[in-house]
């Protein structure tokens, strides 16, 4: 939403046929109006708002924007009205509280409030329940009906505790101020990290707000600076990708890449893989955006843009360092991908991530991030696809015969089995015939044959058959076996990975 200085700003009057009543009624109060003629409302996040804009374009014969503003923002510029002034506008343009008159007293009413016990009781709920529950994320969503809570539970958004509507500000409000975020600041997106102690175990949070319709809606990424990271041999990879992994995880130079989606637990999976070196005998380096879990013996970089520390410049600051293994949190932009194909050319080893739909994906994104076809055959040894799906609870797991349908697309010529686990639901899986999760993977060896493919340009079909032929199997197939092992069910499956 584009913004305007204050002398280009009129502050509209009431217009004859809307009463404060009705104002106060659909919790929305005519705010400005800009220099193209379009008019700004106030917008509660509890407002009647398709009504109410609509006549109010009609009342005022022009355009109208919402701006969403918390609830006490908008009764007090209806009040404003009600007293006979208009709504000055802000030297921003758009209504922003801090510069607002009378912004300094609603900022200082908001710090009372969230150091009210009831706000400090509420949220500290939010926090334990994620906790309890192994939450990976909070979501706080501004909706018309008030603050939604949901918890992201083993990849899946799951309710939270419904809040009572007069705490959502506040609630919000307290989480912004204990990340250090400005809580008079509702118009920008804001992030934040927050550090916690529950039940002796230390939290890190990552916060970021973003402004919508109906008010400000947050998710909090929980990472637990108590837990530790798992070896290789507890992912759940099939013995094959386990030795292949083993065997690129020890190699002296190279280029080691993991591809999937946010949340597939890649950086998890190369936490692992270093943890197969010899941190006492060996310089190991990694950049992430966030540092998961404290390594010993590992030096560990955060990436701090705000202090120009991206990936690219702390990985060109890390191979002054004389490393023999470099993890670079993620390969997002031409100049890393660049700087990491390099150290891997110049006797590194290094581990890396990248977002791809599968491991063949990889190749063709290295490329895209502008790496010569030649450097990526060169350099690449290996890449590991993975997904996260749902272990079936075992409290509650139970046999079922699967409709030849639903699996015929995942078991191909293995045939259907007469019988499949599956989960009924009970207390300690909240219902959901799931606890916990394993991983599904797909691992590409780089051949001489698909180097010599790779380096001369040979189309996708002749690198997907010598893939094959170098011994790839899809994630599906994978996904596969571990139904037949009752791991987890065919829907997981089909969730997460293409058949």
């Amino acid at each position: 939403m584009q913004a305007f200085a204050s002398s280009t700003m009129q502050s509209p009057p009431l217009a004859a046929s809307v009463s404060i009543d009705y104002l106060a009624h659909h919790r929305v109060c005519p705010k400005a109006v800009t220099p193209e003629g379009t008019l700004v409302v106030a917008v509660a996040p509890d407002a009647l708002v398709p009504e109410a804009l609509d006549d109010l374009a009609f009342a005022y014969g022009c355009p109208v924007t919402p701006e969403p503003l918390a609830r006490e923002e908008v009764e007090r510029l209806i009040a404003r009205f009600a007293n006979g002034a208009a709504p000055a506008p802000d030297i921003d343009g758009y209504g922003g509280t801090p510069h607002d008159p009378g912004g300094d007293d609603l900022v200082t009413d908001v710090r009372d409030q969230i150091t009210q016990p009831p706000v400090i009781a509420c949220a500290n709920r939010i926090l334990d329940e994620a906790h309890e529950a192994q939450a990976s994320d909070i979501h706080l969503e501004a909706t018309r009906e008030g603050l939604v809570v949901r918890y992201r539970i083993d990849g899946v958004l799951v309710p939270g505790p419904a809040l009572r509507p007069e705490l959502a500000h506040p609630v919000i409000s307290r989480l912004k101020l204990l990340s250090n975020l400005d809580i008079a600041e509702r118009r920008r997106p804001q992030d934040g990290r927050l550090r916690i102690r529950l039940a002796s175990r230390e939290l890190d949070l990552r916060v970021a707000t973003v402004p919508t319709l109906f008010g400000e809606s947050v998710v909090l990424r929980l990472l637990d600076q108590g837990g530790r990271p798992v070896s290789l041999d507890a992912l759940g990879m099939p013995a094959p990708i386990l030795e292949g992994m083993r065997a690129a995880s020890a190699r002296p130079h190279g280029l080691v890449l993991v591809t999937g989606p946010t949340g597939s637990g890649k950086t998890t999976t190369l936490y692992a893989a270093l943890l197969t070196r010899n941190a006492q005998a060996e310089k190991i380096l990694t950049v992430e955006d966030p540092i998961e879990y404290q390594l010993s013996g590992i030096t560990q970089i955060p990436v701090h843009r705000d202090a120009g520390v991206s990936f690219a410049t702390a990985l060109r600051a890390m191979l002054r360092q004389d490393p023999d293994v470099v993890m670079v949190g993620e390969m997002r932009d031409p100049e890393t991908a660049a700087i990491a194909v390099q150290a891997a050319m110049t006797g590194h080893l290094v581990f890396s991530t990248v977002h791809t739909n599968d491991a063949l994906g990889a190749i063709p994104r290295l490329i895209d991030l502008g790496v010569p076809a030649y450097l990526v055959a060169a350099t690449l040894d290996a890449v590991l696809a993975q997904r996260l799906v749902r272990r079936i609870c075992p409290a509650c797991r139970e046999g079922y015969r699967p409709a030849r349908e639903q699996v015929a697309l995942l078991a191909g010529a293995d045939g259907i089995p007469a019988e499949l686990t599956r989960g009924a639901g009970c207390p300690a899986c909240r219902q959901t015939g799931y606890r916990g999760r394993i991983g599904v993977f797909e691992w590409l060896p780089v051949t001489d044959a698909l180097r010599d493919a790779v380096a001369h340009g040979a189309s996708r079909a002749e690198v997907r058959r010598l893939a094959h032929e170098a011994g790839l199997r899809p994630l599906a197939a994978d996904g596969w076996v571990k139904i037949t092992q009752g791991l987890t069910t065919v829907e997981e499956v089909l969730r997460v990975v293409e058949s």
